[in-house]
């Protein structure tokens, strides 16, 4: 036992093994009948064949207990079946395939602008976060200690919204931030201005933003003729995700908003600009783009040949 670390018993069987086979014995490891008989394959092929359907019940999908209940088996043998398969029927992921005509043409374009932009020219990824909250809780919460997480209350009052007007320099991760009260063409032609103060002269400039109305208005259209060295690259419909900057903001949101405690609108806005200003410091790195276009548009097909199989 202390040579090998093995448990009483095991040497038993060991020694038993040996007197009965010799050193065979212990070479060649003894069949062992199972504590339970498997499941039949035929009965988790109907396990898997009933997860893959909607329930007869009042449900949008399986759970163990009802799949347990249906089947006749336990719940931790469900759960078995469903992992070695790899199903997991309460996990939903939203998805939207773009219908753009233009799809390939334009992701082409952008990716063209992330992976070589042109020379001597400044690449924006623009774009806006809408109704940012500034929420306060209802109480104060307790604070991290051992064994339990930071609280915070369920409800909150409301201190007003603001609408953060972003744009991501491609090349140094960079980024130039803007509050704004409301969303419209005006304000966006305002933030367009201070990006047209702070880029220098003689620089090009090349801008990354979806099709949201206020990009495209008779305002902005104007604006545009105006400034002959901005050009516009719009994101091809339901594919948002092509604009860098929404990474920017999903880390805002993630660090700095979801369980935030802001007692006013200018304690909010300040908490932004702050967060803004320690990115630049600290975190700014040229954006990379490592997706091949080819497998996107691939991927894109296939998605459309899979609704059409439903359909």
């Amino acid at each position: 036992m202390r040579a090998t670390g093995k448990a009483k018993k095991t040497i038993w069987r060991w020694q038993a093994r040996f007197i009965e086979a010799g050193v065979d014995g212990l070479l060649r490891d003894a069949t062992r009948p199972p504590g339970k008989a498997p499941v039949a394959k035929e009965k988790v092929a109907e396990i898997v064949r009933l997860t893959q359907t909607p329930p007869p019940h009042e449900a949008t999908h399986w759970t163990a207990r009802a799949m347990a209940k249906a089947s006749g088996l336990a719940v931790s043998t469900v759960q078995k079946i469903w992992k070695i398969h790899g199903l997991a029927p309460h996990r939903w992921r939203v998805f939207k395939l773009s219908r753009d005509p233009q799809f390939a043409k334009k992701l082409h374009d952008i990716v063209g602008l992330y992976v070589s932009p042109p020379a001597h020219a400044v690449v924006l990824s623009v774009d806006e976060k809408s109704q940012i909250q500034a929420l306060d809780r209802t109480q104060p919460g307790l604070p991290l200690k051992k064994g339990r997480g930071a609280t915070m209350t369920h409800d909150y009052k409301r201190n007003g919204t603001t609408t953060l007007f972003a744009a991501l320099n491609v090349l140094t991760g960079e980024v130039f931030g803007q509050n704004k009260q409301r969303h419209r063409s005006k304000e966006f032609i305002e933030f367009l201005n201070g990006l047209e103060r702070d880029i220098p002269a003689g620089k090009v400039v090349h801008v990354v933003l979806d099709n949201v109305s206020s990009h495209k208005s008779p305002p902005v259209m104007r604006w545009l003729e105006r400034h002959p060295r901005w050009t516009f690259h719009f994101t091809p419909t339901s594919a948002s995700w092509l604009n860098a900057v929404e990474g920017f903001f999903a880390k805002l949101t993630k660090r700095r908003l979801k369980h935030g405690v802001f007692y006013s609108l200018v304690d909010l806005q300040g908490a932004i600009n702050r967060f803004i200003k320690e990115h630049n410091e600290t975190e700014a790195k040229p954006f990379t783009w490592r997706a091949d276009p080819d497998e996107i548009i691939a991927a894109r097909n296939r998605g459309f040949q899979a609704l059409e199989s439903i359909h």
